[in-house]
């Protein structure tokens, strides 16, 4: 192969990847943990919580704070999981790159 056809190569696969890459920043993941729900953009950008503040009682605080807390990293988690499916085609085992 030569290295035009290399190079050619190279750029469809790095704009194949930038493509991808923004499809899942603009995908919105859903966390949920009992009373939580959370939205996150595939840049890990908290979009919305929501409470359900009809099965919350006063001293439910702390143990509301934690339930966002497992929302959040749920729908991190999803963004990582679909990031590695989507991309890892690309990096092939190269951990870290995005």
């Amino acid at each position: 192969m030569n290295m035009q056809a290399m190079l050619k190569q190279a750029q469809k696969m790095q704009n194949d990847m930038m493509k991808e890459k923004a499809i899942i920043d603009e995908t919105i993941y859903e966390g949920k943990s009992s009373l939580v729900s959370v939205k996150v953009k595939g840049t890990k950008e908290l979009v919305e919580v929501k409470i359900d503040a009809d099965s919350l009682e006063k001293e439910d605080i702390e143990m509301l704070q934690d339930m966002i807390v497992v929302a959040v990293n749920e729908a991190n988690k999803q963004i990582d999981k679909d990031t590695e499916q989507k991309m890892g085609k690309f990096t092939q085992g190269m951990p870290g790159l995005f």
